[in-house]
């Protein structure tokens, strides 16, 4: 086995943080230090990938990002500035509030009320927007218009021009807000509205405070409520002039006044959600000058860094825009959590000391499918982080995350997805202790609640007796998440743990299946299926599925595909099934989920539970129809417009899904890295994949109707199988894939499949 990035962290045993912090004292001088050995590891790093790279960082990969797309339909996605992985997200919160606005921005709406420091990017909740600035003309205006034409963005840069001549531009570090406002000529005076009431969707404000320290300087905090139950933003705001308060509105709203409108106003805005004093650090230390031009130029150099990580070599440029706007999505979140000084809230509400990167917004039951398999792939140097990210917070509140945001745990949607990015972590060989993931897997499955206390004890959740229903998908999310302990408990010789947990696995088989209608059912508590049944009717959040129906829901088993197919009956129902799906037709009902997208028949790409379908073909040597739908998908359900996405990002998921399947690839089973072959859709792609090592996928001949792969060859060697494990993406090397008009033998023999 070669010696690849998974072993990157290894050796650090605790001494240095993820963000080059020691853990507890840090003076001024050892950051400064820090910060300087940090920028010389990237200047390095940054060499060595070029050298190695067939294509990397030979190009600004920002000019292909289109942050608007994905700012109409139903995309939800984050319009603004901010650096990969940033705690700050700096853009327009607009007017109006909805479904559609859940990001603070849609493109239907030109009114603005405020530049908020924080949002969220293809959420189906609305929250954050929180410490919002509106530079205005008339200290009474709290909205004001604007045109799209007057809107530009790009990658770490947001500029508009507001109705009122105010010129609005913005950039940011990962926890500094950076904004320059430009008044207009006949200003007599400006003014910069600062409210602590405004929030996006569902967040309220439930304390706040502001306080003048000097000419230049405000501080204070805003606590909320609403998705997060209890969220603590802590500021300070530096201005590049002296400001004076003209008006205190009911103590959340401050309208503060300049006199000079012929320069510039640039303020500065650290977060914190620990103290004003951490704020204040963070700002210090990430912006100590006034060069906005500059902290434009850092922020674009931070995002073709990342963007570079994956070069494509295409002639179709709308694929390539639509291919690094989706890289751009999946590095807005998880974000940064922790102070500079390594200080960060903790899910018990305390303050904690962190010798790694602590990160927050974890969408997980959308992400586990594809995001954070990516992330594997070209994050390495994340995922220890990542890691003890989620085995602290399961220290602090006693299980591993569901849906945490701020420090507070949502419990939003079903099953327990923190389980199988863990294990995914931990069986792909990077720096975590697996005793330790297993026992925090362990005790997450089986917590007493949401559903879990009825799988103990009748071995599935009955349908008559779970207050909150959904039982089908909670069941089958808890099942592959079980195969995960038990996959992981193998590997460690805890043979009482595999077993318990392979038992609970296969739950999907032993109660939810219905053998005479093939498809997963409620059961009531006396072992019987629901009646009524319609497989195509669904209730949003009062059935027995989440976002979906029992179409959807019964390929639901990326753990076991082959154990689902011999439930069917063998290959020949299953493939017959599997057909069906995407030409069927029929009534989802009136009150059906809002997220059931992008449908194909009744494959509902749109929404997640869907994502893994179309690669089932491989797991039974009929990979060429994987290919057909996968390209279709590739080609008519991701645009580069404003509509662009056939479904909510959901934090990164929806883009990841094409970055993978784009690159030829996708990791159906939940944890362990056995990535399935589809059809690639560029003719090269380089990856960066850590430790000065990239691995390539070449598609010989590839064009719009050459989908079908006619033969392999990994590192010069022909290659028969339809997946390639993590390990062989993780050392490098390169797959060369020919393809062709016609299907093919490829990956038909029971020993080439997953």
């Amino acid at each position: 086995m070669c010696r690849d990035n998974r072993q990157l962290t290894a050796g650090r045993k605790g001494m240095t943080s993820g963000n080059g912090k020691q853990p507890h004292q840090l003076t001024d001088q050892t950051m400064r230090l820090k910060t300087i050995q940090d920028m010389r590891k990237r200047f390095l790093t940054l060499a060595a990938l070029t050298a190695t790279a067939l294509f990397a960082f030979a190009q600004d990969y920002t000019q292909y990002v289109d942050p608007f797309i994905g700012t109409g339909g139903h995309g939800h996605v984050f319009l603004g500035a901010n650096v990969p992985f940033g705690n700050i997200q700096a853009g327009p919160t607009q007017k109006k509030q909805g479904w559609d606005w859940c990001s603070g921005y849609h493109y239907s709406d030109s009114t603005v009320i405020g530049f908020g420091q924080m949002h969220l990017s293809g959420t189906g909740i609305g929250d954050l927007g929180d410490i919002s600035l509106l530079p205005v003309t008339d200290p009474v205006q709290r909205e004001v218009k604007f045109a799209h034409r007057a809107e530009h963005v790009s990658p770490g840069y947001y500029s508009v021009m507001l109705a009122s001549g105010v010129r609005v531009e913005l950039t940011a570090t990962r926890r500094v807000a950076f904004h320059r406002y430009s008044f207009p000529a006949d200003a007599a005076k400006g003014y910069v509205v600062l409210n602590l009431a405004q929030g996006i969707g569902w967040d309220r404000m439930t304390s706040c405070s502001f306080k003048q320290e000097s000419d230049r300087t405000i501080s204070g905090f805003r606590m909320s409520t609403g998705w997060a139950k209890d969220q603590r933003v802590y500021f300070v705001a530096e201005f590049s002039q002296p400001v004076r308060l003209q008006e205190n509105e009911r103590d959340t709203i401050g309208v503060y006044a300049l006199d000079d409108t012929a320069r510039p106003l640039l303020v500065k805005v650290g977060i914190s959600a620990v103290s004003v004093e951490n704020a204040r650090q963070n700002l210090q230390q990430e912006l100590p000058g006034w060069d906005f031009r500059n902290a434009v130029a850092q922020a674009k150099a931070e995002w073709n860094r990342e963007l570079g990580k994956i070069a494509v070599k295409t002639e179709d440029e709308h694929a390539k825009r639509i291919f690094y706007t989706a890289l751009y999505h999946t590095m807005i979140a998880p974000s940064v959590f922790n102070d500079v000084n390594g200080e960060y809230r903790g899910a018990d509400g305390k303050t904690h000391q962190g010798d790694f990167t602590d990160y927050t917004t974890f969408s997980l039951w959308d992400t586990y499918r594809a995001a954070f398999p990516l992330m594997t792939i070209i994050h390495p140097e994340m995922q220890r982080d990542l890691a003890q990210t989620f085995l602290h917070i399961f220290k602090e509140q006693g299980k591993l995350p569901v849906w945490h945001l701020m420090g507070n745990e949502t419990d939003c949607m079903v099953g327990n997805p923190g389980i199988p990015i863990l294990v995914d972590i931990a069986l792909k060989g990077f720096d975590v202790d697996k005793r330790a993931v297993l026992e925090a897997a362990k005790a997450s499955a089986m917590r007493d609640e949401r559903g879990m206390g009825l799988l103990k004890k009748y071995g599935y959740i009955p349908c008559d007796l779970d207050p909150e229903r959904e039982t089908v998908a909670k069941g089958l999310e808890y099942a592959l998440a079980d195969a995960c302990i038990a996959k992981l408990a193998r590997q460690l010789g805890r043979t009482d743990d595999y077993k318990y947990f392979h038992k609970r696995s296969q739950s999907y088989r032993d109660f939810y299946f219905d053998r005479k209608t093939k498809f997963m059912r409620g059961v009531t508590s006396d072992g019987k299926f629901r009646e009524p049944f319609d497989p195509f009717s669904t209730v949003h959040r009062q059935d027995d599925y989440t976002e979906g129906n029992a179409w959807q829901y019964v390929w639901l088993v990326p753990h076991d595909v082959h154990g689902l197919v011999a439930a069917f009956g063998g290959e020949k129902p299953f493939v017959s099934k599997l057909d069906s799906l995407f030409i069927v037709h029929g009534d989802m009902g009136a009150d059906a989920s809002p997220d059931i997208t992008g449908l194909i028949g009744q494959y509902a790409h749109g929404n997640e539970p869907s994502h893994h379908i179309l690669y089932m073909y491989n797991y039974v040597g009929q990979p060429w129809k994987g290919a057909e739908k996968i390209r279709y998908v590739l080609k008519n359900l991701y645009h580069d417009n404003f509509d662009g996405l056939s479904g909510n990002e959901d934090v990164g998921q929806m883009s990841a899904w094409y970055i993978l399947s784009a690159l030829g690839i996708y990791q159906v089973e939940p944890a362990g890295g056995r990535y399935i072959i589809g059809s690639p859709l560029f003719d090269e792609a380089a990856v960066n994949v850590g430790n000065g090592k990239t691995f390539r996928v070449v598609a010989h001949d590839n064009s719009p109707e050459n989908i079908y792969i006619q033969r392999a060859r990994l590192n010069g060697k022909p290659y028969t199988r339809s997946y390639i494990d993590f390990k062989d993406i993780a050392c490098g090397g390169t797959l060369e894939l020919t393809m062709g008009s016609k299907p093919s033998r490829f990956g038909v023999k029971p020993a080439d499949r997953p």
